[in-house]
């Protein structure tokens, strides 16, 4: 068990984007990683997904704690064609990723589960993005890859990255797409 007696939020992520997202709010909070198995489930729709990865991070958080606290987690996916795109293993994946949704829109879902334990309480919450991808270059894609910056991305690339800014147009919830949607 993790002592727990003087926190109230926990953001059960990994996630530097997730981190520096909840930090805005500028809520007193500590971070506590949810290993959680990630497998799609067979013919599990994308939405229901990302929710199930974040009731499942955030109860697994709350089980090691041992003494109520709000514990908050997240889990983000790009969806191509209703096909969940994870995060890319090695180069000639990223890159088959990235020519994919070049020049194409497609969607990235992410949950919020809000679990307080206290009341054992859980609310969930899904944001829904349509993301319009610029017509990049062979080149500017794959100076991005020998970057390293898509292998910790869903569908290998980071919204916010202003080398390779890859979506164009974007009118929608813009932390959502970076992995913690404070329009939520």
């Amino acid at each position: 068990m993790i002592e727990s007696s003087l926190v109230i939020w926990v953001l059960a992520s990994n996630s530097p984007r997730r981190r520096e997202l909840f930090g805005l709010l500028n809520l007193d909070f500590v971070v506590m990683p949810a290993d959680v198995d990630e497998s799609v489930l067979p013919g599990e729709p994308p939405p229901d997904y990302v929710l199930r990865l974040a009731e499942q991070k955030g109860r697994t958080i709350a089980a090691a704690l041992d003494s109520p606290a709000w514990v908050i987690a997240s889990d983000t996916t790009v969806v191509d064609d209703g096909e969940i795109l994870g995060k890319p293993c090695h180069a000639a994946e990223a890159e088959e990723m990235l020519r994919r949704l070049r020049g194409c829109s497609h969607q990235v879902f992410t949950s919020l589960a809000v679990y307080d334990m206290a009341r054992d309480l859980l609310l969930t919450d899904l944001g829904a993005s349509q993301v319009p991808m610029r017509n990049y270059s062979d080149e500017e894609m794959l100076a991005y890859i020998a970057s390293g910056d898509p292998f910790d991305k869903a569908g290998a690339y980071a919204i916010q990255n202003e080398g390779f800014h890859p979506a164009e147009k974007f009118q929608s919830c813009y932390a959502n797409v970076v992995g913690f949607p404070l329009c939520h």
